[in-house]
């Protein structure tokens, strides 16, 4: 199912990101060496979580994405650029084999590249917004403004607690909560485009805080079983969620503590984290609470339309526990 969710998003991402890099490329920018940061991020750059959630959300309203792909090349913009910021908070060096701007070009360039995506992606959102009515026109902007707040306001309350050395899992999944907002945003704004109605835009964008949540904890269980990924989460100290809920006992957290402190980790290690952390029953709850908000998020995919769409939604929650 996977391959098959993921596929979709990929084609429904294609013009969206074609015109950005388009943009991007067009731009003068007299530095070689961010000339080249720009380069090598554009070659790399295959985003189809946001540009794509914002086609399935235009479409299930019973919108034509095609129409409004300038939107989400905008979307796709301010996505990179949250991404590419991001990696420097985290020390990124290296996504998918692939070293990050940060790890390739130092965190200058990454945060000056971070800025250009930011700047041409909201002024091409600004315009586009010109579209919808009037009374829409500023509320579009505004409900942005403050979702994008949120997730920054998410990871200034990471970067704090972490400075501080006591972030508990409690605070992650909050922290996890407000990150969401960047999906929220991304189907609130392909409902509001794709010319919803008020509660169908509501029903989408709730259904995309859910799915945003999901998906990063999805992500942080799938990093427990990934050697490289937990690799590089030990190594800055950013252990996967999951792994955190586990050590809160204190066994699970003497025999992890005891693994974690070896000078490389061994496939075996790692099937023993994995054991320990899938049995404790911290990430049992967890993923109890991950098949409730599966469980909203199907309520709330019942009161859209019943097109195409609908299956395709009801796949997409039901993937997030999927081979967990």
């Amino acid at each position: 199912m996977g391959k098959v969710i993921v596929a979709d998003l990929t084609r429904r991402s294609e013009k969206g990101l074609e015109l950005a890099k388009q943009m991007l490329q067009a731009e003068e920018i007299d530095y070689p060496k961010l000339h080249e940061a720009l380069k090598h991020y554009i070659t790399h750059w295959n985003d189809f979580t946001h540009p794509g959630l914002f086609s399935v959300a235009c479409e299930a309203v019973g919108g034509d994405p095609d129409g409004v792909v300038p939107t989400q090349a905008a979307i796709a913009m301010m996505a990179a650029a949250f991404d590419i910021h991001d990696d420097i908070i985290d020390k990124s060096k290296e996504k998918n084999k692939v070293p990050t701007v940060y790890g390739e070009f130092g965190a200058e360039m990454a945060l000056l590249l971070g800025n250009a995506f930011l700047i041409e992606g909201f002024r091409l959102f600004a315009d586009s917004t010109k579209t919808l009515p009037k009374e829409k026109e500023k509320s579009t902007l505004e409900t942005t403004k403050r979702l994008l707040f949120e997730v920054g306001n998410a990871h200034a309350l990471e970067v704090g607690l972490k400075e501080r050395k006591n972030l508990t899992p409690n605070d992650y999944l909050k922290i996890t909560g407000m990150k969401a907002a960047a999906i929220e945003a991304d189907m609130h704004l392909g409902a509001l485009f794709g010319g919803g109605e008020d509660a169908e835009v509501e029903a989408l964008a709730k259904l995309g805080r859910i799915l945003g949540t999901l998906a990063t904890l999805r992500d942080d269980l799938i990093d427990v079983f990934d050697i490289e990924e937990l690799r590089q989460r030990v190594s800055i100290q950013d252990l996967p969620l999951p792994l955190l809920f586990a050590m809160e006992d204190k066994k699970a957290k003497a025999k992890v503590v005891k693994i974690l402190s070896k000078p490389k980790l061994t496939n075996g290690d790692v099937s023993e984290i994995v054991d320990v952390t899938l049995t404790s029953e911290s990430v049992v709850k967890l993923r109890g609470k991950m098949q409730l908000l599966i469980d909203e998020g199907l309520r709330l995919a019942n009161k859209l339309p019943k097109t195409k769409l609908h299956g395709k939604l009801q796949a997409l929650l039901s993937f997030m526990l999927e081979d967990l």
